[in-house]
C-alpha cells in the first residue's frame, strides 16, 4: 500500500498517516449545533471529512467515522425560548434539516452519529475524574478545567498560556484561578435545561462534550480529530488538555483542519449579511454542484465561494457527464481504485484539484480517442474516480435532464415538444421547428441533433 501523507495540524507538517490498528481505523468530526440552517461554511469539513473518509474506506477494512450532534447549548436555548418551547423540539428540527441537507450534498451517513444529551453520564464522569488527578477545580457551582495544570497546553494552536486570550473569547470570572480556565460544568436556572450531578443541576460545557463522546464511542486515543480551522482555538486545544489529562497518551495521532468559506472576497459573517445557507443554495444548484465547488480546492487553502465558482463547478459537471452520456453504452470495466489516478491525487494529503484535473484528463480522453480500450479505461476513471470524491454518481441522463426549480418545463412537456418539432421538420415547416427549439432555449433547454435522434438537455 503506498504512503498516505496527511497534514497534522500538531506537528505543523504532513505526515505518513500510521493507525494505532490498521484493522480499525478511528475518525471523529465535530458537528453542527442544531439550533438553525447549516450554511455553506459548515458544509465544508463535512464534504471534506466525507471524501477523506471515502479514500480511508478504499485502504482499510473498517473506518468508524463519528460526527457529533451537539444538542445542547445556550444557542439552542435562546431559539427554544424564542418560540416558546423545549429545546428538543428546536434540535430535533433543525437536526433533520441537517442531515437533508447533508445527503443533498452527497455526504454519507457517518457510522456513529451521537447526541450530546444522550452522553450526560460520561461526561458527568470525566469531569470527577479531572478533579480528582488535579486538573479541575469546583467555584461558585461551576467547574473549570485548570490550564496551567497541564505542561505544554497551547501546543495545538501554537499559543502561548500567557497570550492565548488575546483576540479570545474567553469569558474571565472571579471564580477562575487563571483567566484562561474553561467551563466543564455550569449551573442551570430552573428555567434551563439541566441535569443533576455532584455540582448541582447543571448542564456541560461545549469542549466536554467532544470528550465523554469520543472516549465512550471510539477509545481513549483515535487516529484522525477534524473540523474547521476555527475549531483549533479554544475548542480542540481544550478537548486535547481534557482527554490527555484524564487518560494520558496522545488522545489524537493526527490533527486535521479545514480554512475557510469567504464569499465573494469576503469573509462570511452575519454581520456582513453573506451568509449562505445549504438549503437557500439548493433551491437553485443541484447538491453535486455545491460539492463540487467545496472541493475545487485543497482543503487546507480559503476557499471562495461565489456566483463564478458554481457556475463553472455546473459547467464542469456538465463535461463530464456529457462524457459519460456519449459513451453510455460502453461497459465499464472493472478498474481497482487504487489504480486511478484520483487515488494517486488523494494519497498527497487529499489533494482534491489534483484528483478533479485528472478527472477532466479522462474526460478529454473519453471525448477525443477512437481507441476502445482507452475509451473503457477513461469511462472508468470518470465513474471508479468520481466516487473516491463522491461526485458523478448519477445518471448522465438524469443529470441534464433533472428539473432546478418548480417553474421548470416537465420532461414529458420537453418531449412533447420535441416530438412536435420532429413532426415539423418532417413537413418542412421549418419556421415551426426554430420557434420550437428558441422557445426550450428561452426556458433553459438546450437541444442536441444527432444522428441518433434529438437530446436535451437543461442548462446549468
Amino acid at each position: 500500500m503506498a504512503d498516505f501523507r496527511l497534514f497534522n495540524t500538531l506537528s505543523g507538517s504532513k505526515e505518513v498517516f500510521t493507525p494505532t490498528d490498521p484493522k480499525r481505523i478511528t475518525m471523529y468530526v465535530c458537528g453542527p449545533t442544531v439550533y438553525n440552517y447549516a450554511h455553506i461554511g459548515n458544509a465544508r469539513p463535512v464534504v471534506v471529512f466525507d471524501c477523506l473518509y471515502r479514500f480511508l474506506s478504499a485502504q482499510y477494512p473498517e473506518v468508524v467515522y463519528a460526527r457529533n450532534i451537539t444538542d445542547i447549548d445556550d444557542k439552542i436555548i435562546h431559539a427554544a425560548s424564542e418560540r416558546g418551547c423545549g429545546i428538543e423540539s428546536v434540535s430535533a428540527e433543525f437536526t433533520t434539516k441537517y442531515r437533508e441537507d447533508m445527503a443533498a450534498l452527497g455526504a454519507l451517513t457517518p457510522t456513529i452519529e451521537p447526541m450530546a444529551t444522550e452522553h450526560i453520564e460520561e461526561m458527568v464522569a470525566l469531569t470527577e475524574r479531572l478533579i480528582a488527578e488535579g486538573h479541575a477545580y469546583s467555584a461558585d457551582g461551576h467547574v473549570l478545567f485548570a490550564v496551567e495544570s497541564m505542561p505544554g497546553y497551547g501546543a495545538l494552536s501554537g499559543r502561548k498560556l500567557d497570550d492565548m486570550l488575546a483576540g479570545a473569547r474567553v469569558e474571565v470570572a472571579d471564580y477562575k484561578r487563571h483567566p484562561g480556565d474553561f467551563v466543564l460544568w455550569k449551573p442551570s436556572t430552573d428555567s434551563e435545561p439541566g441535569w443533576d450531578s455532584p455540582w448541582g443541576r447543571g448542564r456541560p460545557g461545549w469542549h466536554l462534550e467532544c470528550s465523554a463522546m469520543i472516549r465512550a464511542h471510539l477509545g481513549e486515543a483515535i487516529d484522525i480529530h477534524g473540523g474547521g480551522r476555527d475549531l483549533i482555538f479554544p475548542h480542540h486545544e481544550n478537548e486535547r488538555a481534557q482527554s490527555c489529562c484524564a487518560y494520558g497518551g496522545d488522545f489524537v495521532r493526527h490533527w486535521v483542519h479545514n480554512a475557510y468559506v469567504d464569499m465573494d472576497g469576503e469573509k462570511m459573517s452575519k454581520s456582513l449579511g453573506n451568509v449562505r445557507t445549504v438549503r437557500e443554495l439548493r433551491e437553485r444548484y443541484p447538491g453535486e454542484v455545491l460539492r463540487f465547488a467545496l472541493l475545487s480546492a485543497h482543503y487546507r487553502s480559503p476557499l471562495n465561494f461565489s456566483g463564478d465558482l458554481l457556475g463553472g463547478a455546473r459547467g464542469t459537471l456538465d463535461t463530464f457527464y456529457g462524457a459519460l452520456r456519449r459513451h453510455v453504452d460502453v461497459p465499464l470495466i472493472d478498474l481497482p481504485v487504487e489504480r486511478t489516478a484520483v487515488y494517486a491525487a488523494l494519497l498527497d494529503d487529499l489533494n482534491t484539484p489534483e484528483a478533479i484535473a485528472a478527472l477532466h484528463a479522462a474526460a478529454t480522453t473519453l471525448n477525443k480517442t477512437s481507441d476502445q480500450n482507452e475509451v473503457a479505461r477513461a469511462k472508468a476513471e470518470l465513474a471508479v474516480g468520481g466516487g473516491l470524491l463522491g461526485l458523478l454518481q448519477a445518471d448522465p441522463e438524469a443529470w441534464f435532464k433533472a428539473s432546478s426549480g418548480a417553474d421548470d418545463l416537465s420532461a414529458d412537456q420537453i418531449d412533447a415538444l420535441i416530438e412536435e418539432r420532429l413532426a415539423a421538420r418532417a413537413g418542412r415547416n421549418f419556421a415551426r421547428a426554430d420557434e420550437i427549439r428558441d422557445a426550450l432555449e428561452e426556458q433553459g433547454v438546450l437541444l442536441d441533433d444527432g444522428p441518433d435522434g434529438t437530446q436535451w438537455r437543461r442548462r446549468g
